[in-house]
């Protein structure tokens, strides 16, 4: 068979194979504390983190405690941000996602009360409160997929800053590169029939082709197990099937 593929020495999962911690700040999310309370912080500094696209502002409570959350657009060094039941609706205060009005947009949600935040904090998204229906919340994703969380869990108010990030081309490959190894993504990628026949199953030969069928039977041994694993079917049969109607 040959070496072994790049994806069985992936799935070992050793050093080479995982984000590097260099560059990374520290856990980004809510302080935990009585959500009856507000709190008000200032932001010392807006910060980058390595592997995160949104910009992490640093925030100091008036406890002195100081964590770090997700940037929103429109915040700045200096400005102030209320923690708590009783803050406002203006851009970067974090409310329970039961009192924030509906069509409001937010982000940084908790999936479960106390878990810091997990939902839409990507660069540039917001998702959408389309109704309160009391114990519940339910939320509209960026996906267009609504779900039903609960009203306890906080959420901050106004979109994640750094949108339109991807929209600038790296222009050299050695930047893809990087980019792609603080998120421990494979880069480059290679397809299997332009490799030798000693580094992929589909490899070698005159020209490019799968030296066996595109499917693989499921009880193949390693190695051998690339491309569709026992599929019903394959994207051929599915472009004859669409050619085939047309011509009807």
């Amino acid at each position: 068979m040959g070496k072994r593929t790049l994806v069985r020495r992936r799935g070992k999962a050793g050093l080479q194979w995982r984000a590097p911690h260099k560059g990374k700040i520290a856990p980004v999310g809510y302080p935990l504390f009585d959500p009856s309370v507000t709190k008000v912080g200032s932001v010392q500094d807006i910060l980058h983190e390595r592997g995160r696209g949104a910009p992490v502002a640093k925030v100091q409570f008036e406890d002195g405690q100081v964590r770090y959350l997700p940037a929103t657009s429109g915040l700045h060094v200096g400005s102030q941000i209320q923690i708590g039941a009783g803050a406002t609706h203006d851009d970067g205060n974090v409310l329970p996602i039961g009192k924030v009005l509906e069509g409001t947009a937010v982000s940084n949600i908790e999936r479960r009360f106390g878990d810091g935040g997990k939902l839409v904090r990507t660069a540039g998204t917001s998702a959408i409160v389309f109704s309160q229906t009391g114990p519940t919340t339910i939320v509209r994703f960026p996906s267009r997929k609504s779900v039903e969380l609960d009203s306890h869990c906080r959420a901050t108010v106004g979109i994640v800053a750094g949108g339109g990030r991807g929209e600038k081309p790296f222009l050299r490959a050695g930047a893809r590169w990087r980019y792609m190894k603080s998120r421990n993504k494979k880069y480059p990628t290679m397809r299997g029939i332009a490799q030798a026949a000693v580094h992929h199953p589909f490899g070698g030969g005159r020209h490019q082709h799968p030296g066996k069928s595109t499917s693989t039977s499921r009880n193949a041994p390693p190695g051998r197990k690339v491309g569709h694993i026992a599929p019903r079917r394959t994207g051929r049969g599915r472009q004859a099937r669409v050619q085939a109607v047309q011509r009807q």
